[in-house]
């Protein structure tokens, strides 16, 4: 029986694969210039209480904090879309399914209310990790068939859910951040992995963009194992995200690992601050390790703290670090003949405040990241979308709705109309 199963699903992928192959379909119908993510971060109620339509409606998880006043700001800022993370964990767990039609009739609500506020949407499947209060993430997705194919059978309903709006004004990625062929193994299994969500999507919504990206965690090197040809549609936007140079972009952060949570306080960029200045940052940084980290790693994160400085300390090195993704992407493009409106930078951006952590990164460092990535991807013709709308990345609200520091929204005014 399993394997008669198996050849079903097979013959099925088959047949999905040749009707959307077999759709013309004319160039992008959806075009983006200037996004933010929205995305706030608060506390995820408990898997054990997501039968209870009241602890997850409205969905997606930002719709019970930001409204369309908020979303016509985003618009008066110089934004043109948004990119709508929407949590598919509740989607594949039992403890929906008597009102899982709800939660889809609230994702299409969420992007209406975006477009009645004069925005475009690209819709999200942003899987985070397991454990704790939930039981599904992205390891139980790519390690587990059965929930992978789940997974595929929700992309196909959530493509033909927006297939009933404006091709123009809404567009779909079937997976946020693969996190998959990160080893040197040289796999690639995301490819034929992301060729089933793709003909999922679009079997069911053949004028839908879809929004497509390389494997472990969108990074711009993973794009050399994608062949584009491996999709014969014209109706794709590629992404990549980039947070370099990380030790910069992710200052303080718990969840990264056991080095970068005692790094705080590097002024970006490193090199226009004055020498005292960034030895005395890196003296505080050593500090912290010496009386934090363990004695078995304490050596080892001296050293790469100074080695990591060592490639940003001057203007040169550090345009050559935030530069190299986009390179890597540049040559991709030209090598299979993807034109710069088909690509898009869906994240990037530097932490305002880690969760727990009482130091605010200076809005004026964040600010002229921010400016430099932004310039880097519309020097290319690349629309990009910053992370994100609050939390510890915030630029709009920090934590529990107070508002971020104005600095880094002013550099996009400053960029005039996101149209």
């Amino acid at each position: 029986m399993a394997l008669m199963t198996a050849w079903i699903k097979n013959c099925l992928l088959a047949l999905a694969l040749a009707l959307a192959w077999s759709t013309p379909v004319a160039a992008a119908t959806f075009s983006m210039k200037r996004g933010i993510n929205l995305d706030i971060w608060v506390a995820w109620p408990d898997e054990a209480r997501w039968n209870e339509p009241d602890v997850l409606l409205p969905f997606p998880e930002w719709r019970q904090h930001i409204d369309r006043a908020d979303l016509e700001a985003l618009k008066q800022y110089g934004f043109d879309f948004v990119r709508m993370p929407v949590d598919p964990s509740p989607f594949l767990s039992a403890k929906t399914e008597g009102f899982r039609d709800r939660l889809f009739a609230s994702v299409l609500d969420s992007v209406r209310m975006i477009n009645k506020a004069g925005l475009k949407a690209v819709v999200d499947l942003h899987l985070f990790p397991a454990g704790g209060n939930r039981s599904i993430g992205m390891t139980e997705v790519m390690d587990d068939p059965a929930m992978f194919e789940r997974y595929v059978e929700l992309v196909r309903k959530m493509a033909g859910l927006l297939a009933k709006e404006d091709p123009q004004k809404v567009a779909f990625e079937p997976m946020n951040e693969p996190v998959v062929d990160c080893d040197d193994s040289g796999t690639n299994l995301w490819s034929e992995r992301q060729q089933k969500l793709f003909a999922a999507a679009r079997a069911s919504a053949t004028k839908l963009t879809l929004v497509l990206t390389g494997g472990c965690y969108s990074g711009a090197e993973a794009l050399e194992k994608i062949n584009p040809r491996d999709y014969p549609d014209d109706n794709i936007i590629w992404t990549f995200h980039s947070y370099a140079p990380f030790l910069l972009t992710h200052q303080g952060a718990t969840w990264t690992g056991d080095f970068i949570q005692h790094v705080t306080g590097l002024p970006y960029p490193p090199h226009a601050a004055p020498p005292a200045e960034l030895d005395r940052a890196l003296d505080v940084i050593r500090d912290k390790i010496r009386a934090d980290a363990s004695w078995s790693r304490r050596d080892g994160m001296l050293a790469y703290l100074d080695e990591q400085i060592a490639t940003m300390d001057t203007e040169e090195k550090l345009d050559a670090l935030e530069s190299e993704p986009f390179r890597l992407v540049e040559a991709w493009a030209q090598k299979h003949e993807v034109s710069a409106s088909e690509i898009y930078l869906g994240e990037f951006g530097m932490i305002r405040q880690e969760y727990g952590n009482d130091y605010i990164l200076p809005a004026a460092s964040r600010a002229a990241y921010v400016k430099d990535m932004i310039a880097r991807a519309e020097n290319r013709g690349y629309a990009w979308s910053v992370w994100s709308y609050g939390g510890a990345f915030g630029v709009v609200e920090a934590f529990g709705g107070e508002k971020a520091e104005p600095d880094v929204l002013e550099v996009i005014k400053g960029l005039g109309n996101g149209e």
